[in-house]
């Protein structure tokens, strides 16, 4: 038996099964052959095993997402096809004599290359796949294994860490708890395991070399604590400490269907964040009167392209349909910092949370941002919809918005496109938009704070650098005379104001929340019968 701690993301507890998310390095190396021969016939069953690969995927993702979303595996196997690809492998091998991981390698390089200088935007997109073939053939090559999570049973994830992206592919069904060597409490992923309701810790300094999978581990988010290979007495202990965290849980079962009010009659609209359509189960299950803030990002992240217009559309509908009439807040893409799409070609940059992401990406590429928007306004017709933009330092920023939004109205009505002009709200998310709060509640129609970043930016502090999570203070007294200007500045326009990030679920601040006059609290799903119970215990 084994016990590392760790810093926990969610207080549960679980017991399971551990599958070892590897994420093998393939830094190719350069190698001299002799049987150049050999080495060809080693690519071709490479390229036979990725078939039979973008095969599955191809079917996992038709019942799941459907052929149009499916269509970019068919794209892969038709790659896997070209002679120029095929033929400048085999070339390398025979003529440099080197190893098949290397001619792959540089290959795919050199392809990748020749697409992106391109002046046509496919051409140019299938860079992204290109790079994707030939990486999958060298991790065939070396024999590294894909995790298949749509087969694999229940099961506690261990890596070194998980990018959103990554998350964002797993079967949520298939999985009892997160373990990573690094990452922040405040990371992407953390906020993906409060809302899934399961254990997570991060920060645990374990050896990935000796975990392997199948080993049996006890997550225990209260203690953060992980136990491989527990004894006897260990699991029976375990066993009854999950039994009566099930039998709290029920408990709270008894706020389904009360509302959120104070003991003196104060209402507080209470609704959940979600990152994925799959996501409004957790709402509906947590009966959350609305969605207040549905990341948009996430259907962006995870694929080789950029998501259509209509594959938007359906994603969008799909979820207001589900809510029958509650409000639904969408989040215009915010992609950059801890969120990468190779595919958007950002560039590296030394500071990335204070660089090229979210709105500014969208003002700067106005295409990408007139697809969602076009496909927003039509999904409005469907149900309670909100549009909310990320993000935001201006007042000038506003009104460019504002102007593309027109721009994407004008052009639906003279397509005889039905859509409706949706509440346009924005999110305050940086010390410039909560100085100028009182500006900018007359342009908007809400205000929703996003205390994650807010505090990152008021403190100095990236919220992703794990050696920082003891400087990280979301209770900060400047956050919360943050807070208060913000709710003050938008009732004194007639504007609501609520509170979508982390810090919204922080049970020690709830009723200082209530005091200040906020409106609505938007939480992971798990925690919205606990923070009904609380504001419902409320005297104020």
């Amino acid at each position: 038996m084994e016990r590392f701690s760790g810093k926990s993301v969610y207080k549960g507890i679980t017991m399971g099964s551990v599958v070892l998310l590897d994420k093998a390095d393939c830094q190719v190396k350069r190698g001299k052959t002799e049987d150049t021969d050999a080495e060809a016939a080693r690519v071709r069953a490479a390229i036979e095993q990725a078939r039979e690969q973008l095969g599955s995927l191809y079917d996992k993702a038709v019942k799941e997402v459907g052929e149009a979303n499916a269509a970019i595996f068919e794209v892969h196997q038709m790659m896997l096809e070209d002679e120029d690809y095929l033929e400048s492998i085999d070339n390398i091998i025979r003529t440099e004599n080197v190893n098949a991981e290397y001619a792959v390698a540089i290959t795919g390089d050199n392809f990748a290359e020749m697409f992106a200088g391109m002046d046509d935007d496919y051409m140019r997109a299938r860079a992204a796949d290109v790079k994707d073939i030939s990486n999958r053939l060298v991790n065939n090559l070396y024999g590294h294994k894909e995790i298949d999570f749509s087969s694999m049973e229940p099961s506690i994830i261990v890596a070194d860490d998980l990018t959103p992206s990554e998350t964002v592919q797993m079967d949520k069904e298939k999985i009892l708890a997160f373990v990573t060597v690094h990452g922040s409490t405040n990371s992407h992923t953390a906020i993906l395991a409060r809302m899934m309701n399961i254990p997570a810790l991060v920060g645990v300094p374990v050896d990935l070399e000796r975990i392997h999978n199948g080993m049996t581990a006890v997550v225990d988010g209260f203690s953060a604590e992980v136990i491989f290979e527990p004894t006897e007495e260990v699991c029976a202990k375990t066993q009854e400490r999950i039994r009566e965290e099930k039998e709290k849980n029920l408990l709270l079962q008894d706020m389904r269907g009360k509302e959120t009010v104070t003991r003196g009659g104060r209402e507080v609209k209470l609704y959940a964040n979600i990152g994925c359509v799959s996501d409004v189960g957790y709402v509906l299950e947590n009966d959350a009167a609305g969605i207040g803030l549905f990341r948009s990002e996430f259907l962006y992240l995870g694929r080789l392209d950029f998501p259509t217009e209509e594959e938007q559309f359906q994603a969008y509908r799909q979820v207001v349909q589900t809510m029958a009439g509650k409000k639904v807040i969408i989040r215009t893409l915010d992609i950059g910092a801890d969120k990468q799409a190779d595919y958007f070609n950002l560039g590296k940059e030394d500071n990335p949370a204070m660089g090229y992401r979210a709105i500014r990406i969208c003002l700067k590429q106005p295409d990408i941002f007139k697809t969602q928007l076009r496909a927003l306004l039509r999904a409005s017709v469907y149900g309670n919809l909100s549009i909310m933009y990320p993000m935001i330092i201006s007042t000038d920023e506003v009104r460019k918005i504002y102007g593309i939004v027109e721009e994407v109205r004008q052009e639906l009505e003279e397509q005889g496109i039905p859509y409706t002009l949706p509440e346009q709200g924005i999110m305050i998310e940086t010390p410039a938009a909560v100085m100028i709060s009182d500006e900018l509640a007359e342009l908007v129609d809400f205000f929703s704070i996003g205390t994650n970043d807010l505090t990152q930016y008021t403190l100095a502090i990236d919220r992703q650098n794990e050696r920082l999570d003891d400087f990280y203070n979301p209770h900060h007294k400047a956050m919360l005379k943050m807070i208060q200007m913000v709710v003050d500045n938008a009732h004194k326009c007639g504007k609501w104001a609520g509170i979508c990030g982390e810090l919204g679920a922080d049970i020690d601040l709830t009723e200082e929340f209530v005091r200040m006059g906020v409106d609505e609290l938007s939480v992971s799903p798990s925690m919205v019968l606990r923070i009904r119970k609380c504001i419902r215990e409320i005297a104020f």
